[in-house]
């Protein structure tokens, strides 16, 4: 229809014009480099923490599950296509986690907007971090309960919401990144522990980034002592290198997700050969965590190196303020042999836009040294 074209043309150009435009690009991975528009850049815009992705080992699970399963689970769990491979990555899940049960997703973002409501409705509360990724809102939103927004970090602001919202409402649930995306800081997942103790609220923590480099492996709930957090989601695409989402948790929560969480019970199951490479991932990081523990040393090294704040994860932003500045600067390294990607509104706040660097094990210190330098001296300065 023309009024759907224009509709979307209209919006598109507002977008150009306000360079938020956004587009795939086309890259190419070997390891640490991506080739893009024919250059070679060593890549500082990759969640593949551990390069686990490339580890022979994690490969060679993948092809052995495709010869003796085949590339494609066939159907959702609950119909044909629960192959055997689930019960042992969810049994693993839930050892590291130190839960009684664990559940696979198809993604991190079908997890939180299955998880969230299948658990509270519009009889509930939900507070959230107003930082928290994108598939938390989206869970909070589509669940119908009243959502409130708490300042980024700031346990006392939700405990303040807490006091105010609490009364009245069946539930309470209590939603944050255990380790921010865009930031790289860690939630109070000891102070936000505490709340839900005290007012009868049930915690969430999307640990997608933590999981293999804080906490010795284990994750942001491990990272400072173990918290007390029932409901510890996260997801398999980052350190474990392959694909998926899951929920760690009592077995009576996760028997109610694989019966009510309507992302699980109408998704087809994950790949085979992506389960059996998130397992063999798993063993890399329980047997080598001196390895594991690499990205958030490098993070360190280079924040140190820019006299900025210690680095938490494996997660270094650098802020630059404007769209055009962060543009700019991505620009600049890229034609110095490097990728960081410039993130833009609307994934961070307005003025706000910023350089994100995600650090690997495999990353040469030479090179971040270099890159440091670069950023010290062509991006900071201004």
């Amino acid at each position: 229809m023309r009024s759907l074209d224009d509709f979307a043309g209209e919006k598109l150009r507002a977008l150009e014009r306000a360079k938020l435009r956004r587009s795939p690009a086309v890259t190419a991975r070997d390891g640490l480099w991506a080739e893009r528009d024919g250059r070679r850049l060593l890549s500082f815009s990759c969640n593949d923490y551990l390069n686990l992705s490339q580890h022979p080992e994690v490969i060679a699970a993948a092809i052995k599950a495709t010869a003796r399963f085949g590339v494609g689970a066939g159907a959702s769990r609950l119909v044909t296509g629960n192959h055997p491979l689930f019960a042992e990555l969810e049994s693993r899940l839930a050892r590291l986690k130190g839960t009684e049960a664990a559940c696979v997703f198809g993604s991190g973002y079908l997890a939180n907007t299955g998880i969230i409501p299948a658990l509270v409705g519009p009889d509930d509360l939900i507070l959230v971090d107003e930082l928290s990724h994108a598939c938390i809102h989206a869970g909070a939103k589509l669940s119908g309960a009243t959502v409130q927004r708490y300042r980024h970090g700031d346990a006392e602001h939700a405990e303040a919401l807490l006091t105010g919202h609490r009364g009245g409402k069946k539930r309470a649930l209590i939603a944050t990144d255990g380790v921010f995306s865009m930031d790289g800081d860690l939630a109070p997942l000891g102070a936000l522990s505490q709340l839900a103790q005290r007012f009868d609220a049930w915690l969430l923590s999307d640990d997608a980034h933590g999981l293999g480099v804080v906490g010795g492996g284990r994750g942001s709930t491990f990272a400072s002592g173990p918290v007390d957090v029932p409901l510890q989601m996260g997801t398999l695409s980052k350190a474990v290198g392959a694909y998926g989402g899951y929920l760690c948790a009592s077995r009576a929560v996760i028997e109610l997700m694989q019966t009510r969480a309507r992302t699980f019970i109408y998704s087809t199951g994950l790949p085979p050969p992506v389960v059996a490479a998130a397992i063999a991932a798993l063993d890399v990081i329980a047997r080598e965590p001196a390895y594991a523990a690499l990205p958030l040393r490098k993070a360190k090294e280079f924040a140190r190196a820019l006299n900025l704040p210690e680095a938490q994860s494996a997660i270094v932003p650098v802020i630059v303020g404007e769209t055009d500045a962060a543009l700019a600067a991505s620009d600049l390294l890229r034609d110095e042999g490097f990728l960081v990607v410039a993130i833009r509104p609307p994934t961070v706040p307005p003025g706000t836009a910023r350089l994100r660097f995600a650090f690997t094990a495999q990353h040469p210190d030479a090179e971040i040294a270099r890159l440091a330098d670069l950023v010290r001296s062509r991006v900071l300065r201004h």
